[in-house]
């Protein structure tokens, strides 16, 4: 399993801060909203300067037509970053034409779908899906997998669900991973590391309890050494 340490901090200058303290951790590195909007392509290439050999997850969550969709998924690969992800609610033709696009690429970076937001209970989600979240969550899975992506964006509490239904190579990414002592901010659906490990999760993305720890550094040594 692979730790994904959110960026989510104020300021490009309290990331940067962040990363120099983990930096001799070759862990992934999420980039979300915030900071991509503030800080943009400028701060990708800071990430790689603190060390080279992190990877960047780009979390923009693409969710429009196909062919806008396909052409900022074409843009995004050009970054030079390593994962992103889309909607799966945009539907397969959407997820298929992004695919086919990147396809044309000498290479291109891995691409995941989001299922079910981690801050959705049951009954927020069915009063916008209709249905409930394992059984959309396992639908968007197949959808994704149909389309060729690489994974999911899910919670934990799908990752089997998801891996049964997709095979043990389709890659989960769960945020809301964190200890259970910790505050659940809004996130609903929470595990810690050991439990997330359990449920084979590939990636595990972790914010909070990491850049609001006294010190970044031990709190991370010590979830990598747990897992």
């Amino acid at each position: 399993m692979n730790i994904c340490v959110a960026l989510d901090l104020p300021s490009c200058e309290e990331n940067l801060a962040l990363l120099n303290e983990i930096k001799e951790f070759d862990v992934w590195i999420k980039v979300g909203f915030r900071s991509y909007i503030r800080d943009g392509r400028a701060f990708l290439d800071d990430i790689k300067s603190v060390n080279p050999n992190f990877k960047i997850f780009l979390d923009l969550k693409l969710y429009d037509i196909p062919n806008t969709m396909a052409d900022a998924a074409e843009e995004i690969a050009s970054l030079g970053v390593d994962m992103f992800n889309v909607h799966a609610s945009a539907g397969v033709k959407a997820m298929k034409e992004v695919m086919d696009r990147l396809g044309s690429l000498p290479s291109r970076p891995l691409v995941l779908a989001v299922t079910a937001l981690t801050s959705f209970d049951e009954d927020g989600f069915k009063a916008v899906y209709g249905e409930g979240i394992e059984t959309k969550a396992a639908q968007f899975a197949n959808d994704a997998k149909a389309a060729g992506l690489d994974g999911v964006v899910c919670s934990a509490h799908e990752s089997m669900l998801i891996k049964s239904a997709c095979g043990e190579s389709f890659a989960t990414l769960c945020p809301g991973i964190r200890d259970v002592s910790d505050e659940k901010g809004d996130q609903q659906r929470v595990v810690d590391v050991v439990q997330a490990k359990a449920l084979k999760v590939d990636f595990a993305v972790i914010g909070r309890p990491i850049y609001k720890s006294p010190n970044p550094k031990e709190t991370l040594a010590a979830l990598l050494k747990r897992i």
